[in-house]
Protein backbone atom coordinates (compact mmCIF):
# COMPACT_ATOMS: atom_id res chain seq x y z
CA UNK A 1 0.00 0.00 0.00
CA UNK A 2 3.03 2.18 0.99
CA UNK A 3 4.40 1.39 -2.59
CA UNK A 4 1.08 2.46 -4.55
CA UNK A 5 0.61 5.67 -2.12
CA UNK A 6 4.51 6.58 -3.29
CA UNK A 7 4.15 5.71 -6.93
CA UNK A 8 0.74 8.28 -6.66
CA UNK A 9 2.72 10.67 -5.16
CA UNK A 10 5.54 10.95 -7.81
CA UNK A 11 2.77 10.81 -10.45
CA UNK A 12 1.09 13.96 -9.21
CA UNK A 13 4.27 15.41 -7.94
CA UNK A 14 5.55 15.26 -11.51
CA UNK A 15 1.63 16.60 -12.98
CA UNK A 16 1.92 19.59 -10.45
CA UNK A 17 5.33 20.38 -10.52
CA UNK A 18 4.89 22.73 -13.33
CA UNK A 19 1.63 24.36 -12.21
CA UNK A 20 2.62 28.00 -9.83
CA UNK A 21 0.27 29.55 -7.23
CA UNK A 22 -1.69 31.92 -9.07
CA UNK A 23 -2.02 35.59 -8.53
CA UNK A 24 -6.14 36.27 -6.99
CA UNK A 25 -7.26 38.82 -4.96
CA UNK A 26 -9.11 37.31 -1.56
CA UNK A 27 -9.25 38.37 2.12
CA UNK A 28 -6.85 38.35 5.09
CA UNK A 29 -7.50 37.70 8.90
CA UNK A 30 -8.68 41.33 9.21
CA UNK A 31 -11.20 41.71 6.25
CA UNK A 32 -8.54 43.52 3.71
CA UNK A 33 -8.35 42.48 0.23
CA UNK A 34 -4.89 39.91 -0.48
CA UNK A 35 -3.58 39.10 -3.25
CA UNK A 36 -1.89 35.44 -3.41
CA UNK A 37 0.97 36.55 -5.11
CA UNK A 38 2.28 38.22 -1.71
CA UNK A 39 2.55 34.90 -0.27
CA UNK A 40 5.59 34.13 -2.68
CA UNK A 41 7.34 37.40 -1.42
CA UNK A 42 9.05 35.47 1.45
CA UNK A 43 10.62 32.67 -0.62
CA UNK A 44 9.87 29.93 1.87
CA UNK A 45 7.91 27.07 1.10
CA UNK A 46 4.19 26.35 2.06
CA UNK A 47 1.73 24.02 2.66
CA UNK A 48 -1.35 25.97 1.22
CA UNK A 49 -4.48 23.60 2.57
CA UNK A 50 -8.38 24.59 1.57
CA UNK A 51 -11.35 24.05 3.92
CA UNK A 52 -13.91 25.10 5.22
CA UNK A 53 -16.20 24.85 8.25
CA UNK A 54 -18.25 22.42 7.59
CA UNK A 55 -15.62 19.82 6.75
CA UNK A 56 -14.87 17.56 9.46
CA UNK A 57 -11.65 15.90 8.11
CA UNK A 58 -10.48 19.89 6.91
CA UNK A 59 -10.68 20.79 10.90
CA UNK A 60 -8.92 17.32 11.69
CA UNK A 61 -6.23 18.10 9.35
CA UNK A 62 -5.48 21.37 10.46
CA UNK A 63 -5.30 20.55 13.98
CA UNK A 64 -3.03 18.24 12.99
CA UNK A 65 -0.55 19.79 11.27
CA UNK A 66 -1.27 22.77 14.18
CA UNK A 67 0.16 20.46 16.92
CA UNK A 68 2.88 18.73 15.51
CA UNK A 69 3.78 22.49 13.89
CA UNK A 70 7.00 23.69 16.22
CA UNK A 71 8.45 19.99 16.08
CA UNK A 72 8.20 20.40 11.93
CA UNK A 73 9.50 24.19 12.56
CA UNK A 74 12.80 22.89 13.87
CA UNK A 75 13.00 20.43 11.18
CA UNK A 76 12.11 23.05 7.91
CA UNK A 77 11.73 26.69 7.29
CA UNK A 78 8.28 27.04 5.81
CA UNK A 79 4.73 28.42 5.78
CA UNK A 80 1.03 26.72 6.79
CA UNK A 81 -1.75 28.80 4.50
CA UNK A 82 -5.48 28.17 5.65
CA UNK A 83 -7.69 28.85 3.31
CA UNK A 84 -10.91 29.14 4.07
CA UNK A 85 -13.24 28.58 0.83
CA UNK A 86 -16.68 29.58 3.13
CA UNK A 87 -18.75 32.01 1.29
CA UNK A 88 -19.27 35.60 3.19
CA UNK A 89 -22.19 34.57 5.25
CA UNK A 90 -19.60 32.34 7.21
CA UNK A 91 -16.36 34.15 7.22
CA UNK A 92 -16.86 35.71 10.95
CA UNK A 93 -17.58 31.45 11.69
CA UNK A 94 -14.20 30.74 10.04
CA UNK A 95 -12.37 33.23 11.88
CA UNK A 96 -14.11 32.34 15.19
CA UNK A 97 -13.26 28.45 14.22
CA UNK A 98 -9.92 29.71 13.44
CA UNK A 99 -8.94 31.14 16.84
CA UNK A 100 -10.89 29.10 18.55
CA UNK A 101 -8.77 25.95 16.79
CA UNK A 102 -5.51 27.96 18.03
CA UNK A 103 -4.35 28.24 14.61
CA UNK A 104 -2.26 31.43 15.10
CA UNK A 105 0.86 30.45 13.48
CA UNK A 106 -1.09 29.76 9.94
CA UNK A 107 -1.58 32.07 7.34
CA UNK A 108 -5.52 32.35 7.59
CA UNK A 109 -7.18 33.78 4.24
CA UNK A 110 -10.47 33.77 3.48
CA UNK A 111 -11.73 32.99 -0.30
CA UNK A 112 -15.00 34.17 -0.12
CA UNK A 113 -15.98 33.39 -3.72
CA UNK A 114 -13.52 30.82 -4.43
CA UNK A 115 -11.63 32.55 -7.34
CA UNK A 116 -8.61 30.71 -5.32
CA UNK A 117 -9.88 27.02 -5.19
CA UNK A 118 -10.70 27.51 -8.67
CA UNK A 119 -7.42 29.20 -9.99
CA UNK A 120 -5.63 26.12 -8.22
CA UNK A 121 -8.48 23.71 -9.51
CA UNK A 122 -10.05 22.87 -5.67
CA UNK A 123 -13.39 20.92 -6.24
CA UNK A 124 -13.40 19.41 -2.71
CA UNK A 125 -11.92 19.98 0.48
CA UNK A 126 -9.62 19.21 2.14
CA UNK A 127 -7.34 19.90 -0.51
CA UNK A 128 -4.00 20.78 0.20
CA UNK A 129 -0.78 21.71 -1.55
CA UNK A 130 2.79 21.79 -0.87
CA UNK A 131 4.78 24.97 -2.92
CA UNK A 132 8.57 25.54 -3.12
CA UNK A 133 9.85 28.37 -2.07
CA UNK A 134 9.76 29.88 -5.89
CA UNK A 135 5.58 29.49 -6.27
CA UNK A 136 5.57 25.74 -7.84
CA UNK A 137 3.23 23.21 -6.89
CA UNK A 138 5.23 20.46 -6.15
CA UNK A 139 2.78 17.93 -4.25
CA UNK A 140 -1.43 17.90 -3.97
CA UNK A 141 -3.32 15.69 -2.23
CA UNK A 142 -7.44 16.14 -1.49
CA UNK A 143 -8.98 14.38 1.24
CA UNK A 144 -7.38 13.55 5.33
CA UNK A 145 -6.55 9.92 6.65
CA UNK A 146 -4.98 10.52 10.17
CA UNK A 147 -1.50 10.36 10.03
CA UNK A 148 -0.89 11.26 6.32
CA UNK A 149 0.36 14.83 7.51
CA UNK A 150 3.48 13.33 8.19
CA UNK A 151 4.16 13.03 3.97
CA UNK A 152 3.98 17.21 4.27
CA UNK A 153 6.93 17.43 6.36
CA UNK A 154 8.65 14.78 4.63
CA UNK A 155 8.10 16.92 0.71
CA UNK A 156 8.89 20.20 2.58
CA UNK A 157 12.23 18.76 4.15
CA UNK A 158 13.09 17.24 0.81
CA UNK A 159 13.09 20.83 -0.76
CA UNK A 160 15.89 22.35 0.66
Amino acid sequence: MKQILLTLSLVLLSFTAVAQVPSVDIYDHKGDVFNTSALLEEKTPMIISFWSTICKPCIRELDAINDVLPDWLDEAEFRVVAVSTDDSRFTTKARSLAEGHGWSDFICVYDTNQAFARAMNVSVTPQVYVVDKNGKIVYAHTGYTPGSEEELIEIIKGLE
